[in-house]
């Protein structure tokens, strides 16, 4: 009686490993080559010593960063912003740490469907640009924009499963644009979906499985990057309630439609260096 329930506990361990591997978010990804992508930006909250990775950001300015609205729904307090990381963990005489002086959200910024969930931060000091913390270009009004099937992509420090599994080093992934007429489906997002929004991820099939598998962003990705050919044309916002959804894909907001708000805000920014 006890060797039957010990292969049924077997069988019950081997299904719930079957499950988690088959979790869905920056599953499939990649760890992204140490300060390769140096416009990343990791908002944390901090308690004392404490720190906590709760949302990412990008480096669009000497003093500015540029994130999502809904990382913030109680106000920065106890949120810096640390520029120049890799690990959340280990020291690294590459971060530069920051106050938030200033926060701008979308004036136009809707929580019911997330439309418009774009905000920029203003540090208290220049940042000190290094091979680790450099600025990075975005999409202006009137450039063009990926279509259905062309390949973007993102990185974060977000779960890599619906488990709320946190990598330690930055991840990175690419995904693929969504058709918008798939996403506004009913079955999709509906009428959440705006034109404000791009979709993305990729569908593969796992060797040996029937089932198939999806590179997402997830919790702790949102108000990082989405690039399409080196240059941001998103923010990560907002996907399903859990990530890699086959039918919720990732969604993000496109910068390009921001861009006199933006200016309004930050005013004429300096070239960056070149890399």
């Amino acid at each position: 009686m006890m060797g039957s329930k010990g292969e049924m506990l077997a069988v019950a361990a081997v299904c719930i490993f079957a499950l988690i591997s088959q979790s869905e978010g920056i599953l499939g990804g990649n760890e992204a080559a140490a300060h390769s992508r140096p416009y990343m930006a990791s908002i944390q909250r901090f308690d004392g010593e404490a720190r906590t990775h709760e949302c990412g950001g990008f480096l669009v300015g000497n003093q500015w960063v540029m994130t999502a609205v809904h990382c913030f729904p109680h106000g920065t307090d106890n949120r810096k912003v640390v520029l120049g990381m890799h690990s959340v963990t280990e020291t690294e005489d590459t971060q530069q740490v920051f106050e938030i002086m200033e926060l701008h959200s979308n004036p136009n910024y809707r929580a019911e469907n997330f439309d418009n969930d774009i905000a920029l931060i203003k540090l208290d000091r220049p940042v000190n640009i290094t091979n680790a913390v450099q600025v990075v270009k975005f999409l202006r009004s009137g450039g063009t924009n990926p279509t259905t099937n062309e390949q973007v992509d993102t990185a974060g420090w977000g779960a890599s499963d619906n488990l709320g599994s946190r990598p330690d080093k930055l991840k990175e992934v690419t995904v693929e644009v969504v058709n918008p007429m798939l996403c506004r489906r009913s079955d999709y997002f509906g009428t959440r979906y705006t034109s404000n929004m791009i979709c993305a991820h990729h569908v593969y099939d796992k060797p040996g499985s029937r089932r198939q598998g999806k590179m997402d962003t997830c919790d702790g990705d949102s108000g990082g990057p989405l690039l399409f050919k080196g240059v941001v044309v998103g923010i990560v916002s907002n996907g399903g309630i859990k990530c890699g959804q086959m039918r919720k894909p990732g969604i993000y907001t496109i910068v390009s439609h921001y861009t006199e708000w933006l200016d309004g805000i930050m005013g004429p920014q300096p070239t960056a260096p070149p890399q």
